[in-house]
């Protein structure tokens, strides 16, 4: 299948943003051909021609033009295929507004939060865990009613996983594995009930569980991030 009519995700196994596009074409029923990217050793012929600018993963490749940036690859998915399976996003604008708020805040503030985390150790991570923590509970009390207030279903985008869900997913679906790596307490489920009872949603879906790394690769990817961050940060 050439790439001149077909769609093509090139991603990395390890990448959340990666995960978001592949979840996302799925959910929409979308056949796709995948491309495994060595970051490492970044090859000038595929990934550096079609995403010069910020040389990353994922990049959605559709009848030869790339598209690059998680988010806007999930928007391009919707409204390319927007009768093509269930919608990502509603079709109200100022529920679709306030859909994207939430992403961002969690694209943002969660991920860096979260990143923070598996790279502290001692009293800085106590100082991460709080500040994570204090994140969520932003999410708890102003998100989660707004996104899952109407009773609808399990997910913001009530029965099906929609766009705030995927990114959401994305940065803290393996949640319980930094746990057990890290010997902490992330997700407080007193704390935070409506954003534990969400993110354990998310993470028994189907689809999620399908294309979640193996524990034994997340496991070995938190370790080696962690040891090397800590490892910079002592020779510093």
């Amino acid at each position: 299948m050439g790439e001149e009519s077909s769609l093509v995700l090139h991603g990395m196994w390890a990448s959340p943003f990666g995960k978001r596009v592949e979840l996302a074409l799925k959910i929409k029923g979308i056949p796709f051909e995948y491309v495994e990217e060595d970051l490492q050793n970044k090859n000038p012929s595929t990934l550096l021609k079609y995403n010069p600018v910020y040389k990353k993963v994922p990049v959605l490749v559709h009848n030869g033009n790339p598209i690059s940036e998680s988010l806007v690859i999930l928007e391009y998915i919707e409204e390319t295929w927007k009768n093509h399976g269930p919608a990502l996003l509603p079709q109200d604008p100022y529920e679709r507004a306030q859909l994207r708020f939430w992403a961002d805040f969690i694209n943002k503030q969660l991920f860096e939060a979260s990143v923070k985390v598996v790279m502290a150790a001692g009293e800085a991570l106590e100082k991460a865990i709080k500040d994570l923590r204090e994140k969520l509970k932003v999410v708890e009390e102003h998100g989660v009613k707004r996104l899952l207030g109407d009773g609808s279903g399990p997910f913001a985008n009530g029965q099906e996983v929609g766009f705030v869900d995927i990114v959401m997913w994305s940065v803290l679906g393996a949640y319980k594995i930094h746990e057990e790596v890290l010997g902490v307490k992330i997700i407080d489920e007193e704390e935070t009930p409506g954003v534990a009872s969400w993110l354990n949603s998310l993470i028994h879906h189907p689809l999620t569980k399908d294309i979640l790394p193996s524990k034994d690769k997340v496991v070995g990817l938190l370790q080696y991030v962690r040891h090397s961050a800590l490892s910079s940060s002592a020779a510093a």
